[in-house]
């Protein structure tokens, strides 16, 4: 009774199923698609051209045949996938710039390095190559497996006999189901090489194998750049390469520079690279490029890019390094099928491998050739016994009726097998000759000797490791050529970005409301006594430069925050403006917090043992720091120093570690030590008291001292004085200090303390908002027990003080009767003058304060 449709439906579990089949599809993709056996480095579409092209006849000595037939033949009986997959497959193993040595000789248009695809396959003719000879070699003295093809009809390679080590020689790569392969191509020498140290020592490391095989070598060589990629992938199996096109920097007879590409990285695409370098130019992404062409012929590559004169070829390039497929990377993955199993290798895993592989192609040719000798030796065995017998063979011979009644008879009468009996019937007349017998009988010791040699290789394994050397050292000798990818060690392996920018002086400035830019240095130009100068920066009305330094664009800058951050940054990474610009709100480069901001910016061109960054905070804690622990800053920031709750840092200076340290207090006091008496701390430390402080003190500033400095201070209610250093006497640090004002109710508590030489100018800023801008040098010089002069009128029915002071450079005099301004394009023109109603009255010079008071000067 036949089955209902209801009966023929099954029941399953679709997880189950699901999972089933994804595993099966999975391992067919690995197993028979994707991945390349380490023991011939051929994935089954390579296995399948290479047999079948063998199979046609199509040796490396026979004519070209048409690419069309062989695609045939491949999908016909072994690979039963689109023809395009195979021709494409077959296209690049003939191809000199994707296979270190082509396994295919192509004839005909078989593509280039720009990209250009091959002709069809009606249109090209292949053979095999000689070195893929040496693939297939033996393959007939059952040396390998073979399994069926797709419909059981006929019968495949599970593997070549590969006389070389293809899988590193030319290397491979595949994407298969939840894993990928990425092999680099070597040069043949050097891995025979590894190869041949393994047979002599098994326990050779891979750093003695580097020694050997120093790295990977491309076809279109090039340069690798730096070694540590290399061993980390010849040591775990993964790992990645830097490669870097070769080029020559050509000056010609008229001072420009030319770019000459010579060798481009694996796998470039050239073409598409002339494309992408015009389209960073187009794009202003790169500048200096005057032209760029492509004059490759059939004796190498040269690509041509010229540099236009005021330009820097090295800079130019590495951007182009940087932004273009002129450096690339390789990621190497050395994964292959062991006993069709995936498996990350090594190095050394690599070579034992294939070596094993060797040992088992070798045995078996061997028991091969032995299993032959001893046929043709036991034939030879029959023939002999007949000569020595001939007259009774014959006899024998003429008397039977039959064929078989004769092969009976010589089997029973002398001992002879069915073979050798009927060998002695096949035997033609001639052999009965004396001289013929003489060969029978020489073939016969030779076979025995072969067959006592051939028995000793298989009794030895030393003998098969001799063979296996004797026979790639041959194939080394007859393919070997030079190495073509230059290795080039040192600290290339990562480009920087100060290899992208000119180094060059600039100025950088930072406000006081927190804008910050950078400047060429010529942009400050040199001007003759009596000039104007010319506007470093637009500010608003209430704003000013109160950091303004000169450093180069590969310096580093250190930012330090009242918070005791220090964040960092390059000169070249402060973005650049026109000198009228007010620039850009330093929290959109430093990662700096609400209510933060720097209080010093500290350049520094090489972070050396000998020099050290010096702290002090509000609440009188100092501490001295090697420059060196600041060299690594991450880019939200570091602790400078670890600040107790309420504390702030109020100033940061760099020392040679032989300078003098000055603290002046709110209070007006002020303590002057050597920077020695703190001792050197590490990064993370809290620091030591440098100042002793009374219960409602708190520091206003820190200075080190220069020689022939003067201690400059401002107060509260706008008053200020220069007194000489040398009025203070150096005392031990955290000592109370000595009287450097006198503070009264009148001009009321220390707002800042600075060293000055009286060549800067002095901004004040009131909490009424109103600045005013004050040569140094008007300041009058007084004794430090001083309430000192007025500087600033303030309004008494606002309540108004000094809420910021800050040492600004000097700005130039103006030439008299003439004032500039900025036109629409940056710039200076002559205004004309103001009339003389228009002109501020000036200011009465202040007077200065006597000193009501003289108390005692020590007070620690």
């Amino acid at each position: 009774m036949a089955e209902t449709p209801s009966q023929r439906v099954k029941e399953i579990n679709i997880s189950q199923e699901m999972r089933t089949s994804f595993l099966d599809y999975a391992m067919s993709v690995i197993v028979a698609r994707a991945l390349p056996d380490v023991r011939d480095g051929l994935k089954p579409v390579h296995r399948r051209i290479l047999y079948a092209m063998h199979d046609l006849g199509m040796h490396s000595d026979k004519p070209y045949k048409k690419s069309a037939r062989i695609v045939g033949e491949v999908i016909g009986k072994y690979h039963p996938h689109g023809d395009s997959a195979v021709y494409d497959t077959m296209v690049r193993m003939a191809q000199d710039f994707n296979y270190r040595y082509m396994l295919v000789q192509g004839h005909g248009n078989f593509g280039s390095v720009d990209g250009d695809s091959a002709a069809a396959m009606r249109y090209t003719e292949a053979r095999m190559s000689k070195i893929s000879m040496e693939l297939l070699r033996d393959i007939n003295k059952d040396t390998i497996d073979y399994q069926d093809n797709y419909d059981g009809s006929e019968r495949e390679p599970m593997v070549m006999p590969a006389r070389f080590p293809n899988l590193l020689v030319n290397g491979t790569s595949g994407i298969a189901v939840g894993m990928a392969t990425n092999i680099p191509p070597h040069q043949l020498g050097e891995i025979i090489d590894g190869v041949l140290a393994i047979t002599k020592d098994p326990d050779l490391t891979i750093q003695e194998l580097m020694e050997i095989i120093p790295g990977p070598d491309f076809p279109t060589a090039g340069l690798i750049l730096g070694r540590s990629g290399i061993r980390k992938a010849y040591e775990t199996g993964r790992g990645s390469i830097t490669l870097r096109a070769k080029v020559e920097i050509e000056v010609k007879a008229n001072g420009k520079e030319v770019i000459i590409v010579r060798e481009l990285p694996y796998q470039v695409n050239k073409a598409k690279l002339v494309e992408k370098i015009a389209e960073l130019v187009r794009d202003k992404k790169i500048d200096g490029i005057t032209d760029l062409r492509d004059e490759s012929d059939r004796k190498g590559m040269r690509m041509v890019i010229e540099v236009r004169k005021d330009a820097n070829a090295s800079v130019l390039l590495n951007n182009l390094y940087k932004q273009t497929a002129l450096q690339t990377s390789f990621g190497i993955n050395l994964l292959a099928l062991v006993d069709g199993q995936p498996q990350v290798l090594n190095l050394k895993q690599c070579l034992y491998y294939y070596l094993e592989h060797q040992k088992v192609v070798i045995r078996r040719r061997t028991e091969f050739e032995l299993r032959k000798a001893e046929a043709r030796a036991h034939i030879l065995e029959g023939l002999r016994i007949a000569l020595d017998n001939l007259d009774k063979v014959i006899a024998l011979i003429r008397a039977s009726q039959t064929t078989e009644i004769a092969r009976e008879g010589l089997m029973t009468q002398f001992n002879l097998s069915e073979k050798q009996a009927q060998a002695i019937l096949d035997m033609r007349l001639q052999r009965l000759t004396g001289l013929e017998r003489e060969k029978i009988e020489e073939e016969f010791q030779n076979l025995m000797k072969l067959i006592a040699e051939l028995k000793a290789i298989l009794a030895d394994e030393e003998k098969v490791l001799e063979i296996i050397r004797e026979e790639l050292t041959e194939i080394k000798e007859r393919f070997n050529d030079a190495r073509r990818t230059e290795i080039v060690s040192g600290g290339l392996e990562h480009l920087e970005d100060e290899d992208l920018i000119p180094q060059e002086n600039i100025v950088v400035t930072l406000t006081h409301n927190g804008y910050v830019k950078r400047l060429p240095v010529s942009t400050y130009r040199s001007q003759r006594r009596g000039g104007r100068g010319i506007q470093g920066m637009g500010t608003n009305e209430d704003d000013f430069v109160e950091h303004l330094l000169t450093t180069s664009t590969h310096d580093t800058l250190l930012f330090f925050t009242n918070k005791g951050k220090v964040y960092r940054s390059k000169g070249y990474e402060i973005p650049e403006f026109s000198r009228t610009a007010k620039g850009i709100p330093i929290i959109n480069l430093l990662g700096v917090e609400k209510g933060e901001w720097v209080n010093a910016i500290i350049p520094v061109h090489e972070f050396v043992d000998d020099w050290y960054l010096f702290f002090t905070t509000k609440e009188g804690i100092s501490k001295r720091s090697p420059l060196t622990s600041f060299a690594n800053i991450r880019n939200n920031g570091l602790i400078a120093l670890n600040l107790r709750e309420g504390d702030e840092l109020i100033s940061v200076r760099l020392t040679d570690g032989e300078k003098e340290i000055i603290i002046g207090t709110k209070k007006g006091l002020l303590i002057r030590f050597p920077e020695t008496d703190v001792r050197s701390m590490g990064r993370t430390a809290t620091g030591v008291k440098g100042i002793t402080l009374s219960k409602d003190d708190e520091v206003v500033g820190m200075e080190v001292l220069e020689e022939s400095a003067e201690i400059l201070i401002v107060t509260r209610n706008g008053y200020g004085k220069r007194t000489p250093s040398i009025e203070y006497r150096i005392q031990g640090r955290g000592g109370k200090g000595i009287k450097t004002a006198n503070i009264t109710e009148k001009n009321g508590d220390l707002v800042t303390m600075k060293a000055v030489n009286g060549e800067e100018d002095l901004m004040l800023i009131t909490t009424g908002g109103v600045l005013i801008r004050i040569p140094v040098s008007s300041i009058s010089m007084t004794g430090r027990s001083t309430q000192g002069v007025k500087l600033i009128s303030l309004d008494k029915t606002l309540n108004e003080h000094v809420a910021t002071v800050a040492k600004v450079d000097k700005e130039e005099e103006k030439l008299e009767d003439e004032e500039f301004e900025v036109d629409e394009y940056g710039e200076e023109i002559i205004k004309p003058p103001k009339s003389e109603d228009a002109e501020h009255p000036a200011e009465p010079k202040p007077d200065i304060l006597p000193d009501p008071n003289d108390p005692s000067e020590n007070n620690e």
